[in-house]
């Protein structure tokens, strides 16, 4: 019997069917014939790769549509075949519905008797990594906790396997700014959260002493240490160090490096056991997107964290400047109008935000994601907003908070990559799954990042720091097969397995908290 001729890709992809316009799945030259939904139509001039060509003649003025959404409106006349970007069209103004919790999902079908291999904390947490943590609490500290930190190589911890490194978190922060005000708090939040994280086995402070963001402050604030006074860590375990009660540079290196020594033997007691899959707390992001970011990746990273929410576990969605555009897809979802309202007192937030600067969420496109094909907010928005998959809004976080319910949630935090994260994973993310389509080397510890390609051209050329091809989707693959493979590369990697990221070591300089306020 004579098997079948192959499957040919189509030359573009319409996504919904009320579409005026289709993403190029090759680079058409100009006369290039395609066929969509409603016939053939020949290319007007050449369509690169990802990018955007009209699918009917288009007036000025009229809105253009991708995903079924309005993602802006031509600002001259288009025709069919025409190259659809950033000359002929902007974001203009957007009018959405945004429906506050009336089409809520019903919860998904459990997903029942999935483990990973974690390390259970005393608190009930599941890690996913066991680290020591060296925290700055001061830019003025900053170099300090990284000599005490960097004391530790690998031969030093090869009697300790079970210890995955000793990481220095520091930042560009700490003092010059209102005293327990915003950022203060902020920076405290994302301090603790870290201090607390449950892939950090044990933690050591070092400030120099007569900073705004005072020791004391943080610890009380932030339940480090006990009302009693004892601390949270175990007894006897190091807490604190500070750089003018110590003498100085080298008497804080010399007194850091010996309480990291003290500490070595009991955190690398511990072993990995069967943890539900409903302790995986996921942290979604993209970045240096493309066009296909919200065909490919984002849709199955969308369908993962659908898995992750039956099985019990918590998704994180942030990014809240790449969420405007599209903020009406996720509060007709919520669970009641309370949640939809905290998404949108968000929005508007933003929206004040930036025009204290002169700037426009619109802005927020990259030359890269313009060069990917992505023309404004409300097209990447849409895009990315597919991380969040299908199942209902549950909560708005703010920055670094500590989710306290289960489900898919927003975290508040801006588009830029690795303050992003590091909110994430200061509220607690145990795992993060980062899409990229032009090819973002990211790894944030000490959570492991997998890494996601949008198209197989970028995964083959950057495949030393891509974990899993998501354009294969364009090849026949369904974004659901491809979401069950990111689901379970999710449950191995949090079993151990290391990210191309984490072979690469890449991950300390990664930790970039987000503060919002004045430099005093």
């Amino acid at each position: 019997m004579p098997s079948a001729p192959p499957t040919v890709p189509p030359s573009v992809i319409q996504l919904h069917p009320a579409d005026n316009v289709a993403v190029a799945a090759k680079t058409l030259a100009r006369g290039e014939q395609f066929t969509v939904l409603a016939g053939p139509i020949t290319a007007a001039g050449e369509v690169r790769f990802g990018h955007k060509v009209a699918l009917t003649a288009i007036s000025i003025g009229q809105p253009i549509l991708k995903y079924g959404q309005v993602i802006g409106y031509a600002v001259q006349p288009i025709s069919a075949g025409e190259h659809v970007h950033s000359h002929n069209l902007h974001l203009g103004e957007l009018h959405l519905d945004y429906a506050k919790a009336r089409e809520t999902p019903p919860p998904p079908t459990p997903i029942t008797g999935r483990t990973f291999d974690g390390y259970l904390r005393a608190d009930g947490r599941a890690g996913t990594r066991n680290y020591i943590a060296v925290i700055s609490t001061v830019n003025c500290s900053a170099s300090v906790a990284k000599y005490v930190a960097h004391a530790f190589d690998q031969r030093r911890l090869a009697d300790f396997p079970n210890i995955d490194g000793i990481v220095p978190f520091t930042h560009q922060s700490g003092c010059g700014m209102q005293f327990g005000g915003d950022a203060h708090n902020t920076l405290n939040r994302v301090m603790a959260g870290i201090a607390r994280h449950p892939n950090i086995g044990g933690y050591l402070l070092i400030g120099l002493g007569c900073e705004t963001g005072a020791m004391g402050y943080l610890l009380q604030r932030e339940q480090l240490i006990q009302l009693d006074g004892g601390a949270a860590q175990p007894a006897g375990a190091p807490l604190v160090l500070s750089m003018q009660d110590q003498g100085g540079t080298a008497k804080t290196i010399e007194a850091g490096v010996a309480r990291l020594a003290e500490m070595l033997p009991r955190v690398n007691d511990v072993r990995r056991q069967p943890i539900p899959a409903s302790e995986i707390v996921l942290a979604t992001e993209c970045g240096g997107s493309d066009a296909y970011s919200g065909v490919t990746a984002n849709p199955a990273v969308g369908a993962a964290a659908d898995r992750v929410v039956a099985a019990g576990g918590i998704s994180i969605l942030s990014e809240t400047s790449e969420i405007y555009g599209a903020e009406h897809l996720l509060t007709r979802r919520a669970t009641s109008v309370e949640v939809a309202d905290k998404l949108i007192e968000r929005i508007e937030w933003w929206k004040r935000y930036v025009a204290m600067f002169g700037v426009e969420l619109d802005n927020n496109p990259s030359p890269g994601n313009k060069e990917g094909g992505l023309t404004t907010i409300a097209e990447k928005s849409l895009g990315a907003v597919a991380k969040a998959g299908s199942t209902a809004l549950v909560d708005v976080l703010q920055y670094a908070e500590p989710p306290t319910s289960r489900g898919m949630m927003v975290m508040d935090t801006p588009g830029y990559d690795p303050a992003s994260v590091t909110g994430m994973v200061a509220g607690g993310a145990n795992v993060v799954v980062f899409t990229t389509g032009r090819g973002s080397c990211f790894g944030c510890k000490p959570s492991p990042s997998i890494k996601i390609a949008t198209n197989t051209p970028m995964y083959e050329r950057m495949v030393d720091d891509m974990d899993i091809n998501a354009g294969e989707i364009l090849s026949g693959v369904s974004v659901d097969e491809m979401g069950a493979k990111i689901f379970e590369e999710i449950l191995a990697v949090a079993s151990g397995k290391p990210t191309k990221s984490e072979t690469l070591g890449i991950g300390e300089e990664e930790f970039v908290p987000w503060l919002v306020g004045p430099t005093l």
